[in-house]
This record gives structure tokens, sequence and C-alpha cells, in this order.
């Protein structure tokens, strides 16, 4: 899945030593929102100290974000996580200046003589 919109919001770094293999691990959280007519927003993460450096997520910066969606339960709750894989960058839709839409020439046409009448025209104007 994907999502284009503005970054709003970096969250704190975190990070610890996994139990299991007992490596690093580092994880960054962002907040994006779309521009749509009605925005939404989405919090979305960042796994890996090598990711976070290759992204270099700035607040302001216009992303299309490619995530996976995956759920876990933790002591009976169930929990979303939305991870980020891709990020690609846009141009700023507000910094690019509208284009007028080019219209083509009017063909010529002769004009019309609206002074004579017509006895046939029954309408009223």
């Amino acid at each position: 899945m994907e999502i284009t919109g503005k970054i709003i919001a970096v969250l704190p770094e975190r990070g610890g030593i996994s139990q299991r293999t007992g490596s690093e691990w580092k994880v960054q959280e962002y907040v994006l929102e779309t521009q749509e007519q009605y925005p939404r927003k989405m919090c979305f993460d960042v796994f890996g100290a090598d990711k976070i450096a290759q992204f270099g997520i700035k607040i302001g910066d216009h992303l299309t974000v490619s995530f996976d969606i995956d759920a876990r339960e933790y002591q009976g709750r169930w929990y979303n996580s939305i991870r980020a894989w891709k990020v690609e960058r846009v141009a700023d839709p507000a910094a690019a200046p509208a284009q007028p839409v080019p219209f083509p020439p009017a063909p010529d046409a002769a004009p019309v003589d609206f002074s004579q009448g017509d006895s046939t025209d029954d309408l009223p104007f």
C-alpha cells in the first residue's frame, strides 16, 4: 500500500537491545497528513538505523510512503503496526504554480444578422 502527504511530526527515536539476538535495534515514528479536501493523518514507523538515515525524513517533506500493515497481540490487546519500506520525495504541490489551461482558438464565423425578423418566429423575445 502507499499514501502521499506531508510530514507534520517526527517522533523521538526509540531503541534497545534484542533479547532474542542481542543486537541493537532502532525505530522512529512519523506522522503524515494527506493533502485532500478532508485531510487524514497516519502514524508510521521506519525500523533500523540504516533505513532511518537513508530516508532522512524531516518535518515539511512531501512524500509517497509505501508501507505494510501488521497487527500483533500483547496481553489480550491487539496493536497495529504500519511499517514503511520505501519512501519517495514528491514535488511540493503548493510550490508548483498552477498552469493555465489553454483554450483552442475560436473558429472564424460569419456574423449573424438579427435585424431581419422572421414572420414564423413565435418566440416572445
